[in-house]
């Protein structure tokens, strides 16, 4: 409980001061509790904020999945995931954005972590396409390379949109038909030449 108080904590100045401004003080002060208190949990600020960004990861993923009717026509299955992240995204758009610009700044011991939070989304992504539905579409799941380029699309688009002000929902017909034609266009270890239409 005590834990949970203090990541709701981090969350809360997140959104009102942004990562870099935020002090223990500030996450313990919203916490209610103690800087004691705060140190029994956490070694330091960063440790706070890695164990704040697993779990909400670990929730978007849940609900992505969730979303995600297997026995839809795959195109249906790409919208569905989207839609499932822009809504996790706009729901908490600042931790979101802390996510992607905040980690890659905070050291070499951090980026390993971001790298490490990438992973169970490339597994998702996997899962997610390991079905008879996406078989007729993909010769297997989609690759770690194609789920990474996806991903970090996604995370830039995103960013970026928060950044200028918009709503992370007026991405979404773009990013359904961006994930849907790389997904669809080339199958993973071939490649579409100029000349050579797509398989949509």
């Amino acid at each position: 409980m005590e834990r949970q108080r203090l990541l709701d904590g981090l969350a809360e100045s997140i959104a009102a001061d942004g990562y870099r401004s935020t002090t223990v003080a500030d996450i313990v002060r919203r916490a209610h509790t103690s800087r004691r208190t705060f140190y029994a949990y956490f070694s330091d600020k960063e440790a706070c904020f890695v164990a704040l960004l697993t779990e909400s990861n670990r929730e978007m993923i849940r609900q992505i999945t969730a979303a995600v009717d297997q026995d839809a026509p795959w195109t249906r299955q790409v919208r569905q995931a989207v839609e499932a992240w822009i809504a996790c995204a706009e729901s908490a758009p600042a931790i979101t954005l802390s996510w992607i610009r905040d980690v890659p700044s905070l050291g070499t011991a951090t980026r390993r972590v971001q790298r490490q939070m990438m992973e169970p989304f490339v597994a998702m992504i996997q899962a997610l396409s390991d079905t008879e539905v996406w078989r007729a579409v993909r010769s297997g799941p989609v690759s770690r390379q194609l789920a990474i380029m996806l991903l970090g699309g996604l995370r830039e688009l995103t960013a970026t949109t928060v950044e200028d002000g918009g709503r992370v929902s007026d991405i979404t017909e773009l990013a359904v038909q961006a994930c849907t034609t790389l997904l669809g266009s080339v199958r993973d270890g071939e490649t579409l030449d100029a000349g050579t239409p797509s398989r949509g």
